[in-house]
């Protein structure tokens, strides 16, 4: 049914119905990757050396924000990227989450929040997770901004989240 995976955990995602065209989407997206094997019921996928397998398997269970994808960018560009191709078809939602057109849910994330967020001075830290809940796709000068000047960052996340606002049902249900 599936390619065998040399990793000891494999994610398996449960797809109501087109595992392969996922599969393409996903290849089209993430470099390096490459679709693996191919059947009916399950197409396997090695995205940056991870073994996904994407299963047909109907409409009596669902994906949800409670398991999702984390992709670590290393720019605003890669952000940018990953978050436009990921969401057409499928709805932002807040903090760097999106649920893309099969259901997926994904966390798009500058590498350098977890680094402000690890900051030693946690006021600094608190300003960057406030900013963060305000936003719907990350921005990392605001992050940035948030760190340094709690004014600035705070006024151009909220101006953000005002422009760009995601509607509150889709995460969590």
């Amino acid at each position: 049914m599936a390619a065998k995976s040399k990793n000891k955990i494999t994610p398996f995602l449960w797809l109501e119905k087109d595992a392969d065209v996922a599969a393409k989407f996903y290849a089209s997206i993430f470099k390096p990757s490459k679709i693996v094997s191919r059947s009916p019921m399950a197409t396997t996928i090695i995205v940056h050396g991870q073994h996904i397998i994407l299963f047909n398997g109907g409409s009596h269970l669902k994906l949800t924000p409670a398991a999702s994808l984390f992709v670590d960018c290393k720019s605003q560009d890669e952000v940018d990227k990953y978050w436009s191709k990921l969401v057409d078809g499928g709805a932002p939602s807040r903090c760097g989450w999106l649920t893309d057109k099969y259901g997926l849910s994904w966390q798009i994330v500058p590498t350098v929040l977890g680094d402000l967020l690890g900051s030693k001075d946690r006021a600094k830290a608190q300003r960057v997770m406030n900013a963060m809940m305000t936003m719907v796709k990350l921005d990392v000068q605001a992050l940035k901004d948030a760190a340094e000047d709690p004014d600035k960052g705070a006024k151009k996340a909220a101006k953000k989240a005002t422009t760009k606002a995601a509607p509150k049902s889709k995460r969590g249900k």
